[in-house]
């Protein structure tokens, strides 16, 4: 009786495998056409033109990074930021 218990499961497991993996038939010969995708929206920043360079290989990572860090530099220049003094405690 155990031996048909088991052999019951493993069938079902092998079904339900099957049935997993098995191509799924159209609903429909003609399927409607898919509406094409809106276009992205274009990058307002340094940072996504370059990000967006890098997505598209256009540029490595290595000249990413290295344009940042000039960005970084950049901005620091015209825009310092300004450090509390520590004698104002």
């Amino acid at each position: 009786m155990a031996m048909v218990i088991v052999v019951l499961l493993w069938l079902a497991a092998v079904a339900t495998g099957v049935w997993a993996i098995w191509p799924v038939a159209a609903s429909s010969s003609s399927p409607a056409p898919a509406a094409p995708p809106e276009p992205l929206p274009a990058p307002v920043s340094l940072e996504g033109v370059l990000a967006g360079q890098v997505i598209r290989r256009e540029i490595t990572c290595g000249q990413y990074r290295r344009a940042l860090e000039r960005l970084a530099i950049r901005d620091d220049e015209r825009h310092p930021m300004s450090v509390p003094d520590d004698s104002a405690g």
